[in-house]
């Protein structure tokens, strides 16, 4: 065997039943490289990641990890291995340190290198001032720490990590990268499985599955390369991004488009003619691609730019007062402060995004506007209901769609639709309608027996969706709800937003998608339980930019304020 192949994967299937989830797998993987694992949802990645954790085994084909075979070797096969699940696979209720003394247990290390090994992990992911904090308070980023180290206890000579990523903000997954970019410097081979295409440009190798196959591997920049001069962005005056992108996603030879801010990135077919690029606006200017352009490309395109939904709304009558408002909000558990003096409105048809590093403060001032967590004090209005005094009237202009899904496990698909449909008050023939068109807009009728829980994440987050807007109400909330989605599922999703808010339905979204915070017109930032920022995306990389860095991102600026705050108040 070459010295340098962690991972070879010749000939492997493996099927579900009559689902085939891989075929003719054929790949090898080198020590000292980070390696993605990128695809739609239902791609196979999680399987082709057990699948090299030996904890599945494949139907055909060999799949040797640092020269033991799978099959016939898998016990040694996870002594040089460490796996860290999609779901966060440790005990809630045991202390970070618990959960490592637990894991080295596992390990079979003696007790008198436990203390050398820990002591190395807890500094490593900077978990040291928290190793008697139990698993279940961590933050979602601290989480991910303690998984990661969790994983290390081993010293393995491969790291698998499904999607570690997901629901980390910004900062917390720079920190991640920092930590994996050390181990691989060491010589580590790392797989990281990603939904999030930024983290997949920035591997020195990618697999990208589509339906059990693959259809690249190879560096990104070389399938990245094969779109140049194919990537526009295209200045669109204030309040027009919308209409604007709908209207360049009709025209046959765009591939994608979405938001940026205050221009659109269109993305165009193979071989666009010169008359196809100067049919474009004056302003347009050909940019760099990026691999999310070239992975939707090579899935072929955008979903499509008009909603089905939106189409079979209503339009709301228009209102001037704000939809959403909230002054001096704050809410204390103990002595924590949760959230502090939060004020901010939302107006008719707006996208209002709620940023922040985990634990800042979000989904308290998230859960206090839906009216499930009452506020210490300050005041809360949706739709001009005063939630500390008619929460019942003001729950009923409101949809929410939970960072968690949060559906009935027991029910199946169609009776979790018609379950919603009873709470918010529907009966008989309405009941009946609005099930079936849910069903049909969602394109349900495949799964309607099935229970929310064997579902793919993006069937499952239309079906929360569906749930969250069978009342069509006047305002939305939205917590996370793209969190370890694909692309063209965003995309999908993103267009039913779009055209939500042209009915007048007002939004409020958190995200750790930066990208997707380019898609609000107006965004609160809050760090340490305050917003500390409040304003268009364009306007808060603006106000971070320098000579350095004269056109940040959407996540530059995100960690250049936090990095300003604790400046300001001189935090270590």
């Amino acid at each position: 065997m070459n010295s340098t192949i962690a991972i070879e994967l010749h000939g492997i299937d493996k099927s579900f039943g009559p689902v085939q989830a891989l075929k003719d797998i054929n790949a090898l993987i080198a020590f000292g490289q980070l390696t993605g694992i990128v695809g739609p949802d239902g791609a196979g990645k999680t399987t082709l990641m057990r699948l090299m954790a030996a904890l599945l085994r494949p139907d055909h084909g060999q799949l040797r990890v640092a020269g033991f075979d799978s099959q016939k070797q898998p016990e040694e096969l996870h002594e040089v291995t460490g796996y860290m699940p999609q779901r966060f696979g440790l005990y809630e209720d045991l202390s970070v340190l618990e959960n490592l003394r637990l894991y080295a247990e596992l390990r079979a290390m003696e007790p008198s290198q436990q203390v050398a090994r820990f002591e190395r992990l807890l500094t490593f992911t900077r978990l040291a001032a928290f190793q008697h904090r139990l698993a279940g308070k961590l933050s979602g980023g601290m989480k991910q720490k303690l998984g990661l180290a969790c994983a290390l206890m081993g010293q393995p000579k491969v790291l698998l990590l499904d999607e570690p990523g997901v629901g980390v903000d910004p900062v917390s997954r720079q920190e991640l990268w920092q930590m994996v970019e050390e181990l691989i410097g060491q010589g580590m081979a790392v797989v990281w499985s990603t939904a999030y295409l930024d983290e997949a440009e920035r591997c020195q190798n990618v697999l990208l599955l589509d339906a059990g196959k693959i259809l690249f591997q190879g560096p990104p920049e070389q399938l990245t390369h094969k779109l140049q001069g194919r990537s526009l962005r295209i200045p669109v005056p204030h309040g027009q991004q919308r209409p604007r992108l709908t209207q360049v996603l009709a025209r046959t030879d765009v591939c994608d488009g979405i938001i940026q801010g205050a221009s659109i990135r269109v993305v165009l077919r193979s071989n666009p003619s010169a008359d196809s690029l100067q049919s474009f606006d004056a302003e347009a200017q050909i940019v760099q691609p990026r691999f999310e352009d070239a992975f939707v490309d090579l899935l072929g395109g955008h979903p499509g730019g008009v909603s089905v939904l939106a189409e079979h709304l209503p339009n709301l009558p228009e209102r001037r007062e704000p939809t959403v408002s909230c002054s001096e909000l704050s809410r204390h558990f103990g002595d924590f402060i949760a959230a502090d003096r939060v004020n901010f409105s939302i107006h008719q048809g707006e996208i209002f995004g709620l940023l922040g590093p985990n634990g800042a403060g979000k989904s308290t001032t998230f859960r206090m506007l839906c009216g499930l967590l009452p506020a210490s004090s300050g005041e809360a209005r949706v739709m001009g209901f005063d939630l500390g005094r008619s929460g019942a009237d003001a729950k009923r202009q409101l949809g929410y769609m939970a960072q968690k899904f949060s559906l009935y496990g027991m029910l199946s698909v169609r009776q979790n639709l018609d379950f919603s449909a009873g709470v918010y008050g529907h009966r008989g023939s309405v009941r009946r309608a609005r099930v079936a068109e849910m069903i049909d807009i969602f394109q349900l009728g495949p799964y309607l027996a099935r229970a929310p829980e064997e579902l793919p994440l993006g069937i499952r987050q239309r079906l929360a969706l569906a749930c969250a807007l069978m009342h069509r109400p006047s305002v939305l909330f939205l917590d996370e709800p793209t969190s370890g989605v694909d692309p063209l599922t965003r995309r999908e999703f993103w267009t039913h937003m779009y055209g939500l808010v042209q009915k007048g339905v007002s939004i409020l979204v958190t995200t750790h998608f930066m990208d997707e915070a380019e898609y609000c017109d107006r965004v609160a930032l809050m760090y340490q339980s305050r917003v500390i920022a409040l304003d268009t995306p364009d306007a808060l990389k603006l106000k971070v930019a320098t000579a350095d860095m004269p056109d940040p991102s959407m996540e530059q600026a995100f960690i250049r304020l936090i990095t300003n705050a604790d400046q300001t108040r001189g935090a270590p």
